[in-house]
């Protein structure tokens, strides 16, 4: 899963500011074919108090075929249910393919599964995913896990059929939904295990201390802070601390605005963590984490279409030299 970050802070869902513990995650479609979840940014990252927009609406985040952009913080309340489900659950879109349309509002015209089953499969993999990194972070799991039509069934949601109009159309619904996120979170190779040297995580919400039997981690620690990777051993071995296989965070990294400080210098549980892909700065960019064997030339086209595009990211990020480096934070133009 490649996710985003990239508030909507015009938005007045944003700007009204109000947190949730979040208890469940709510799965909605977006029922508008072909608009990917990039778009979306540029179509709600409006206020209505200003006449910019017809709609009071905000999710946390988009998934498509390709990628997650989140356009909210997870612990931000909402506004995509339309009922007490706001307060309570994370809500995220699944964009819907190009090449048909709609009529009587969920009914879907000239709609060919056939055709559409790759991008279905990968939209619904991405989906999965961002549920098991919101299970793991939140202390969820697959039983929290609705979607708009059962929220309504529930009485905490307004009345909206997604995402049954679509998933049974793939010979899927949200049981087996929850069965996929469930065998995900079952998986032996829990995506912990491969934090290494340079990678930036940040606390699951649910932690108390660093490690079993360890002093508690401060709130600010955890709040304000991703933190970076930087040992994984010592004299070649794994270190254990309260039975835990630890790693060592030697850089804070401000939420705020991506800055990089110094660090807590602390051995931490792997379990304890999660990998953060991208961070917001102060002025929204979309920003990109190099990976091993990146060059300026390859992220340009992998990110932005063309190679040919590298000067752009150059100068967006003050680059004197064509030098990049495993870990480091770059805004990417749009």
């Amino acid at each position: 899963m490649k996710l985003y970050t990239k508030y909507m802070t015009r938005n007045d869902c944003y700007t009204a500011g109000r947190k949730i513990t979040p208890k469940g995650i709510m799965v909605h479609s977006t029922a508008v074919p072909g608009v990917m979840a990039a778009e979306w940014f540029s179509r709600w990252n409006k206020s209505y108090k200003a006449g910019e927009i017809n709609r009071q609406v905000c999710v946390h985040a988009f998934v498509d075929d390709k990628e997650v952009w989140q356009y909210l913080p997870w612990d931000h309340r909402g506004w995509h249910a339309g009922g007490a489900a706001n307060n309570t659950h994370i809500g995220f879109e699944i964009c819907e393919p190009a090449g048909f349309s709609y009529k009587s509002g969920s009914v879907m015209v000239s709609y060919d599964p056939a055709k559409q089953e790759d991008y279905f499969r990968k939209a619904w993999q991405n989906a999965v995913e961002l549920c098991v990194m919101l299970c793991r972070k939140y202390s969820l799991n697959e039983n929290d896990i609705i979607c708009h039509s059962e929220g309504y069934k529930l009485g905490i949601a307004s009345n909206h059929a997604d995402v049954m109009h679509w998933f049974p159309k793939h010979g899927e619904n949200m049981d087996t939904f929850r069965k996929a996120v469930k065998k995900a979170l079952e998986n032996s190779t829990d995506i912990n295990t491969d934090i290494g040297i340079g990678d930036m995580v940040e606390f699951k919400v649910s932690v108390k201390n660093y490690y079993p039997g360890s002093v508690e981690v401060p709130t600010w620690v955890k709040n304000d802070y991703y933190h970076r990777v930087t040992q994984t051993l010592y004299k070649g071995k794994p270190v254990i601390k309260g039975g835990k296989e630890c790693v060592l965070l030697g850089k804070k990294v401000k939420k705020s605005g991506g800055q990089e400080i110094a660090g807590i210098n602390t051995w931490v549980a792997k379990e304890n963590l999660v990998i953060v892909n991208s961070i917001p700065d102060n002025k929204g960019n979309r920003t990109y984490i190099v990976q091993k064997g990146d060059t300026l030339w390859r992220i340009a086209e992998k990110e932005l279409g063309r190679g040919t595009r590298y000067p752009e990211i150059k100068k967006l990020n003050g680059l004197t030299s064509d030098t990049i480096y495993p870990g480091q934070v770059l805004k990417l133009p749009e």
